[in-house]
């Protein structure tokens, strides 16, 4: 089985039809499944009563059993496909669920649309779905920035990391790449709750992306108009972030499209004083967002010619 070429078969069908609601009305997600596991270990575990040292512990040992647990089945499955052509097809189809290409996209489309009318409140009832910061405290610029911020780092952790590891491993790769990237969305977060349980977590999540996040940092310069100025706030600013890896899609974004990203901002009402990415760049504008979504279909056509040149030579 050629996994990159499996990789292409699940960007193909997620690029064209998503993950339907109907479909998701009658069985959910396999990524909302995966969900439920974490959260039930992290009910059992990470408790008031327990101490740190233990929470930390307990953390990076459920979050290494999960990742080998997702790994395992996905071998198990893969190990019962047919070789050739028809075996690359199904691995595709059960790789298809762990991209996110489509859903990305539209998710920046429906905040895009309406910040272009001026009608602000939509706008930040959508961005309310792809980020954790309080939107009505956001501003037009702010609810942009956000936005384009969203798209850049997931762009990395929705699909150009899963399919790099899918296309490495085949169907435990991607499987357990996206059990980490959701065990650190769930539960990696530096708050009260999560900063010892979830220590783990984040730590395995920055490692399966050091290459994926620069990889898709340069393909986002290469997709734009602006490659040389992308290429340099890259190289430049991606360090300053307070995330080992999102920092370059982001600044890689920012130089493309000539605006500021990132900065000081609010997470649970706690101010966050992060750097700017491309500081001397003005805010992003509502059309930037049209713009930014222009970079990302040309990211993944890039994306999906890699995988086409891995399966065929």
């Amino acid at each position: 089985m050629t996994a990159a070429g499996a990789m292409l078969v699940a960007l193909a069908i997620d690029a064209g039809v998503g993950w339907p609601d109907r479909l998701y009305r009658a069985i959910g997600h396999p990524v909302g499944w995966f969900g439920r596991l974490v959260s039930l270990a992290e009910a059992a575990l990470n408790r008031s009563h327990h101490t740190p040292s233990f929470r930390r512990a307990a953390g990076a040992a459920s979050a290494i059993a999960l990742i080998l647990l997702a790994a395992l089945l996905a071998w198990l499955v893969q190990s019962l496909l047919p070789n050739g052509a028809a075996g690359v097809l199904l691995a595709g189809l059960l790789a298809w669920p762990l991209v996110a290409a489509r859903s990305l996209h539209d998710h920046v489309e429906r905040v895009a649309t309406p910040l272009v009318t001026g009608d602000t409140a939509a706008a930040r009832a959508a961005v309310a779905m792809i980020v954790g910061r309080n939107p009505e405290a956001l501003d037009e610029a702010g609810v942009a920035r956000a936005a384009l911020e969203s798209l850049a780092e997931n762009a990395s952790d929705g699909v150009v990391a899963p399919l790099f590891w899918g296309a490495l491993l085949g169907l435990p790769g991607i499987a357990a790449y996206k059990a980490a990237n959701t065990l650190d969305s769930m539960i990696g977060h530096r708050n009260e709750r999560y900063r010892d349980f979830g220590w783990g977590a984040a730590r395995i999540d920055d490692v399966l992306n050091l290459i994926p996040a620069r990889l898709t940092g340069a393909l986002i310069a290469v997709a734009s108009r602006a490659r040389g100025p992308a290429f340099r706030t890259m190289r430049r600013d991606a360090g300053l972030h307070r995330s080992p890896n999102a920092g370059w899609p982001e600044a890689s974004m920012a130089g493309a499209l000539g605006v500021r990203l990132s900065g000081p901002r609010m997470y649970d009402g706690v101010p966050s004083n992060d750097p700017w990415l491309n500081p001397v760049a003005g805010d992003p504008r509502p059309e930037d967002l049209f713009l930014g979504l222009r970079i990302f279909r040309r990211t993944v056509l890039f994306t999906a010619a890699l995988l086409l040149l891995a399966a065929l030579f």
